[in-house]
């Protein structure tokens, strides 16, 4: 699927809201942003479907010597830490079990912070029995987003939506078979990097976060 590059996680927003509000309709939904550049393209596809926003806070679990290659993630849903493996890392790299859990640990440290941070004191959307739209800028590996979905399965939401301004196509398929259904309006067949869909791609900060939450 072609398209031009979107201007900022605005337009990716506004994109992908239409995209998921003509898919569920009038459905009670929760919108769930990924943080940190997840949250403001979440905060337009909550307006678009006039849902509630919260956050699932993920954190990537990087190689030691590599960090930015994915070897699993952590999500955090109201306290509740989930830990997902990247098995084709793994099984391409020499990591043992005790690098692999000490480095999910610091990660699921740094995520629960950063939940109650975000929130502050609001507490979290209830999820039982509404859908649950997992929204993020960009799918590249899904190792985040497969976190995102294990550790919101937990809550009883039905279904789960994932959604994503762009992805891999090979992600999104995959995906597909962990959620009921993907959103993903622009799966670049070339694709390289989330980042290489906008025109602007500057980092989302924490104050950002909140204040979409807040709001």
């Amino acid at each position: 699927m072609s398209r031009a590059r979107y201007r900022d996680r605005r337009e990716a927003g506004d994109v992908l809201g239409v995209a998921v509000a003509s898919r569920l309709g009038s459905a009670d939904a929760v919108v769930l942003g990924l943080p940190r550049g997840g949250v403001p393209v979440a905060a337009l596809v909550a307006a678009a479907l006039g849902a509630p926003l919260d956050v699932v806070v993920v954190r990537k679990i990087g190689v030691p010597w590599q960090p930015e290659l994915a070897m699993g993630a952590v999500a955090v849903v109201e306290n509740e830490v989930e830990v997902v493996c990247n098995e084709a890392v793994l099984q391409s790299i020499p990591i043992s079990q005790a690098v692999f859990d000490a480095a999910a640990r610091t990660q699921a440290d740094v995520a629960l912070v950063r939940q109650h941070d975000y929130r502050v004191a609001r507490p979290p959307v209830p999820l039982a029995a509404r859908v649950a739209v997992l929204v993020d800028d960009g799918l590249a590996t899904g190792a985040t987003m497969r976190a995102a979905i294990a550790a919101v399965r937990r809550r009883g939401p039905a279904p789960i939506v994932v959604a994503a301004a762009v992805g891999s196509p090979e992600t999104c398929a995959a995906l597909a078979i962990e959620a009921v259904e993907v959103v993903c309006p622009f799966r670049p067949t070339y694709f390289r990097a989330v980042g290489e869909a906008y025109r602007d791609f500057s980092a989302t900060q924490d104050a950002e976060v909140r204040a979409l939450l807040a709001e």
